[in-house]
């Protein structure tokens, strides 16, 4: 690429729309090549230990090394591809997942949120969001279909280069968008695009995830292809190194987490997850780790990749040690001081026995943990969270210990986070007082509804891949059975209401397509364990820290 020429030339405001884009770079790349060529040093040998599970491994070595002394599928990957009968629901499945295909002068970039044509409402439904198109991008992946992955990556890349302003605020340079959307011209024969990056959506909130699920895609696209290419272009080494720059920045936090707003990330309305919410902790260290092994080691990258590092062995012994909550750890906190001062105190963030909820109490098994939701000064969130406790199992926030817990969590607590549909987003619901205090009376998550305790078939990808990794295939197909009796036959709906699972979302939208997408790489990573490859990570055996039993936390052993 020449000098000076970049996505990062043309500033607008996010309001605008471009109907003239500058895509002479957009294009350039996309007419290169896809390149499947050996792993190179500049992209595998930089990471901590890093070697995942890759495409022509076999299930039966990475159980081992995962979870020792369980045994899950007995055979290797290339056998067990077609060792599963078609569901009819799968050809169903495709063919709504093409439907909703986005094309942008004549090139995929992206799926809509949602094709449902029996709502009257569309609002922003009809428009391609990052945290979304995951999914999509997986299930395309893992069918041999890179192009509308790298074209979206690009697009979503071009578009963090506009300026992004909230009224009279100026945004960060690396935010990247919530959603944009295509608008077709056939008079003048034009494809415009309009993004939001917050200024649009409900509450005003820019994503946090955003820039974090574009690094973790295109680890995956990486991994999928062989195409080094795309992540040693100088625009992506920007890219990720704009957002970086935007979570690495030092201020006045004494905490590695990551501090956050409500609403910016999927969870993206009011439901108390300000502060450290471990939805933004688990892909903010998963992001770091795909950037550690994508960035290159020059002038630039190398100030990035030291910035990392270090961060990297903070984040993870942070979490680990104050997030990880089970039977003994619940009791060490039931039985804290408080208002104690210096490094000698027990209870560091003066957490309140009286504050732990009745419910935690029953809900902890004797075997089994998670990570809890949130943990700031005064204040531990102890609600169950599906996506931060998913993909801290992926990303080895959880050491093999903690991810066994986990499944065990699953096993011994089945009817509460999964019911009659997988899966709960969080558990338990909030109710009466606390609803309309924490929600602001929020109509739309009343309880066991929406975020507020509602079941998202699109997290089924998370937990088989979690399944698949600890070496318990056999909880993700029990959830597969659960969704395949009912989504097809519901409409693929965006999410179910009731304590159970039972009923489908009373304002959910029909044909949702992570809904569909999700479903698609659940299946297709349960009938070839090794695409697992390209949204795992291997634990690093130099990021893990030997903690002793610590004076201010009872931590794992």
């Amino acid at each position: 690429m020449e000098p000076g020429v970049g996505f990062g030339l043309r500033n607008v405001s996010s309001s605008c729309s471009i109907s003239e884009m500058d895509d002479f770079d957009l294009s350039r790349l996309l007419d290169k090549p896809t390149l499947r060529i050996k792993r190179e040093r500049s992209f595998d040998e930089r990471s901590l230990s890093e070697a995942s599970v890759g495409l022509s491994r076999g299930l039966d070595h990475f159980e081992s090394a995962y979870s020792p002394g369980r045994s899950g599928f007995d055979s290797p990957a290339s056998s067990t591809r077609n060792s599963f009968e078609p569901h009819p629901v799968v050809a169903e499945a495709w063919e709504s997942l093409r439907r909703s295909l986005v094309h942008f002068r004549g090139q995929p970039v992206g799926t809509l949120a949602a094709v449902d044509h029996g709502s009257e409402e569309v609002l922003n439904y009809d428009q391609v969001f990052v945290r979304d198109f995951v999914p999509s991008a997986l299930a395309f992946l893992m069918n041999g279909e890179p192009d509308v992955v790298k074209n979206f990556l690009l697009k979503t890349l071009q578009l963090q280069g506009w300026e992004k302003r909230i009224d009279r605020f100026k945004l960060g340079d690396g935010v990247m968008p919530a959603s944009f959307k295509v608008l077709h011209d056939p008079e003048r024969k034009k494809d415009t695009i309009v993004a939001d990056f917050g200024e649009s959506a409900i509450g005003r909130v820019a994503p946090v995830d955003s820039g974090f699920w574009w690094i973790i895609l295109l680890r995956a696209y990486t991994k999928s292809t062989g195409d080094l290419t795309l992540a040693e272009n100088p625009e992506c080494q920007k890219g990720m190194r704009l957002i970086l720059s935007l979570c690495l920045s030092e201020g006045f936090d004494t905490f590695p987490t990551l501090l956050c707003a409500d609403g910016c990330s999927m969870i993206d309305r009011r439901m108390g997850v300000y502060g450290y919410p471990i939805e933004i902790q688990s892909l903010f260290f998963m992001a770091l780790r795909c950037a550690l092994v994508m960035l290159k080691p020059d002038g630039e990258g190398n100030e990035f990749i030291e910035r990392i590092e270090k961060r990297l062995h903070a984040l993870s012994y942070h979490l680990r040690s104050y997030f990880w909550l089970d039977f003994q750890q619940l009791n060490d906190i039931y039985r804290y001081k408080t208002e104690e001062y210096s490094h000698t105190a027990v209870n560091k963030f003066n957490v309140i026995p009286d504050s732990i909820p009745d419910w935690v109490f029953d809900f902890m098994p004797t075997r089994g943990g998670y990570f809890v939701g949130n943990v700031s000064p005064a204040r531990m969130d102890f609600r169950w969270f599906a996506l931060g406790n998913c993909i801290a199992i992926l990303s080895c926030i959880a050491t093999p210990e903690q991810a066994s817990a986990i499944m065990d969590l699953f096993e011994a607590r089945w009817e509460e986070l999964v019911g009659e549909m997988p899966l709960k987003i969080t558990y338990p619901c909030l109710e009466g007082h606390e609803w309309r205090i924490t929600t602001g009376c929020d109509p739309k998550n009343t309880r066991w509804s929406y975020h507020n305790g509602g079941s998202w078939p699109v997290l089924l990808w998370m937990l088989t891949a979690a399944c698949i990794k600890t070496g318990r295939p056999q909880i993700a197909r029990k959830a597969i059975d659960l969704a395949e009796s009912r989504l097809l036959k519901d409409g693929w709906p965006e999410y179910y209401d009731g304590k159970l699972g039972r009923y489908i979302g009373k304002q959910a939208r029909k044909y949702q397509t992570w809904s569909i997408a999700g479903y698609l790489v659940a299946k297709m990573m349960l009938e070839d364990p090794s695409h697992l490859g390209m949204i795992s990570l291997e634990e690093d055996k130099q990021m893990k820290p030997k903690l002793k039993r610590s004076t201010s936390w009872s931590c794992f052993s």
